[in-house]
């Protein structure tokens, strides 16, 4: 219909009243439509010219962020904003062009607490920006509903890591008891206790309540909330402050890097400290895996939705069996080991609102896929074409 309306415009001249009519009409049809679907959207839509001018708002903006009264089309878009922080945003986004801003807020309209997602866009048309639009979408019901899903999770969780602490703690426990039976014994039999001998029984029970300690240590890491810090930050840049950090210790293992990062990869949020710790946990199971040395791969790469972060060793590989519990809290096949390691390096992932995904073959080594989703505003660019 729009090309219609083109060829239309070009040919006005030679068009008699009654045809101006009809496409008028034509052409009014078309805008009522438009604006029945946009109005019917349940994301508030806003829409500004170059001037920072509201040009069009669909209703469902009005029910979501509060404006100030009288008609706000054709006023500044921050002005009309009836929010501080929520004006503030769109004010600071707009006049800074940022491309593809985004934040959540938590406000109160009518006594009723909602949280939204906004996220700002520039309009463009033949590679030049005519306004910007403001999307905003309530995610109230999904942060609920995402909140008790990870409650439940949780609650799965801890009862696991509850069984896998009970189970880790018998081993130090009845270590401890044996021993003090045994002084015990000594002093029941001789009346005293040799120094020689209680040194030796006291560094036993100081090395298994050090056990102790560390495995309460993992337990309390691993059932706590992580309460991350996201920063805007270059993935690659992690990878390499890591793997510099990290070559000694594999040089000395015998292991070489072999990096392929790709350039130019958007910035995510994330906490730096926590994945880099996802990462180490990673490699030094690939060490582990490669008592002889071998070959760590490390390689990034981006598609619509994601930056792929692939780690690669050409180690003794994982078993089938052992495949479907390589996460789980405890489970582990070296013989020293808290079984904690990529439980940890899971929930991290997780909570970056990532996945991690295992390949392995006996014999010829492990992949481990981590998938970390890029910010919306990075995804797309709304072309106006006119």
């Amino acid at each position: 219909m729009r090309k219609f309306f083109q060829k239309a415009l070009k040919k006005i001249d030679k068009l008699g009243i009654d045809q101006i009519r009809d496409l008028l009409k034509d052409l009014t049809t078309e805008n009522e439509l438009l604006e029945i679907v946009l109005d019917s959207m349940t994301d508030g839509i806003l829409v500004t010219d170059t001037n920072n001018r509201l040009i069009f708002h669909n209703r469902r903006s009005e029910r979501l962020i509060p404006f100030f009264s009288g008609d706000p089309d054709d006023s500044i878009i921050w002005e009309v904003i009836d929010d501080r922080d929520i004006a503030g945003f769109v004010e600071k986004s707009i006049l800074n062009a940022e491309k593809g801003s985004e934040e959540e807020f938590t406000i109160n309209i009518r006594g009723v607490t909602k949280t939204l997602w906004l996220d700002i866009m520039p309009v463009v048309k033949d590679g030049s920006i005519q306004g910007n639009l403001l999307h905003i979408s309530d995610v109230t019901e999904r942060k609920k509903r995402d909140s008790r899903l990870r409650r439940a999770e949780n609650l799965a969780s801890l009862t696991t890591l509850a069984a896998g602490v009970a189970h880790e703690i018998k081993n130090p426990l009845g270590s401890i008891g044996i021993h003090i039976q045994l002084m015990q014994k000594s002093l029941k039999r001789d009346h005293k206790l040799e120094e020689v001998k209680a040194g030796r029984y006291l560094e036993i029970l100081n090395e298994e309540v050090e056990r102790l300690n560390d495995i309460i240590v993992d337990f309390l890491f691993a059932v706590r909330p992580m309460n991350p810090t996201m920063e805007k930050s270059d993935l690659n840049k992690v990878i390499s402050e890591l793997l510099e950090f990290v070559k000694f210790e594999l040089e000395e293992a015998s292991v070489t890097i072999d990096c392929d990062l790709q350039q130019g990869l958007p910035k995510l949020e994330i906490d730096e400290k926590y994945m880099k710790q996802a990462l180490l946990n990673i490699i030094k199971n690939a060490v582990a895996a490669m008592p002889k040395g071998g070959v760590l791969y490390f390689k990034t790469a981006r598609d619509d939705s994601f930056i792929h972060i692939y780690i690669c060793d050409t180690g003794i590989g994982i078993s089938e069996e052992n495949m479907a519990k390589i996460f789980e809290p405890y489970f582990t096949t070296k013989q020293f080991g808290s079984g904690l390691g990529l439980t940890v390096v899971y929930k991290i992932i997780k909570e970056h609102g990532g996945d991690i995904i295992l390949e392995s073959v006996e014999g010829e080594g492990t992949t481990f896929t981590i998938n970390l989703p890029i910010p919306q505003v990075d995804k797309r660019l709304l072309d106006w074409k006119g």
